[in-house]
């Protein structure tokens, strides 16, 4: 948050296809170099492969891949008497689908040998059926704060 002044959040138009906010939000992460045309075409190619596969609607297996995904607790450093603690925090709503769709995106190209768009939708189905790297990347998150637990009296939010 800066020091001066208020911010205001810039809200992102809604994708042409399925009217979803999020859905842009995720087209603009996978964009690279600018090249949007050649975001929406992976992203939209990988949605409707997987909801082709698991027999869904895309923007619902869009929608409960992030939502398995989506971290609700982290672990934030914080520095009390010359020594740094790990304290667990709740994380607040924009900041976990910003970071369930960053892992996501991750974890698909960290996949080997097959185009984008299969790799995005393999991750994709992992990721609804509650499996895979994205999964793993969450389940990490928990531990350490749960490890941390005892440092939480130290949180001021």
């Amino acid at each position: 948050m800066p020091r001066r002044g208020k911010y205001t959040k810039r809200v992102t138009a809604p994708d042409y296809r399925f009217n979803s906010p999020q859905v842009q939000l995720f087209i603009n992460k996978v964009m690279m170099s600018g090249k949007k045309a050649a975001a929406e075409k992976i992203v939209y190619g990988a949605l409707d492969s997987a909801a082709e596969r698991l027999g869904r609607t895309p923007i619902e297996v869009f929608e409960t891949a992030l939502r398995n995904a989506a971290p609700t607790i982290e672990v934030k450093p914080k520095r009390v008497g010359g020594a740094t603690y790990q304290v667990p925090v709740e994380i607040k709503g924009d900041r976990r689908f910003a970071l369930a769709m960053r892992w996501v995106i991750a974890a698909a190209r960290a996949r080997t040998g097959k185009p984008m768009v299969e790799k995005l939708m393999a991750e994709l189905i992992d990721t609804f059926n509650n499996t895979g790297a994205t999964i793993r990347r969450r389940e990490e998150v928990h531990r350490m704060a749960e490890a941390n637990r005892a440092f939480s009296h130290f949180s001021n939010r």
